[in-house]
């Protein structure tokens, strides 16, 4: 497997608690969305296990780690 696919792994399981925590915390505190909850819950599950790979790939190139070759440390002997 690629590094980008083990970023997006990992990466993806937190962008699905942060979606999964808003949609959460959206559909409760509004009345009229939580009078169907029991509904719109288990739906915004499905969505977020959908969304969250796609979002988690938008974002694996950009915390892969770029090196140059001033960034290394000499550790005092050259």
């Amino acid at each position: 497997m690629r590094t980008i696919t083990y970023i997006t792994i990992m990466v993806s399981m937190m962008v699905n608690a942060v979606v999964f925590g808003a949609g959460a915390i959206a559909i409760l505190a509004v009345p009229a969305l939580a009078d169907h909850a029991k509904y719109l819950l288990p739906a915004w599950i499905a969505v977020t296990f959908l969304v969250s790979p796609v979002i988690a790939r938008l974002m694996a190139p950009r915390l892969r780690l770029r090196e140059h070759p001033g960034d290394r440390p000499t550790f005092g002997w050259r």
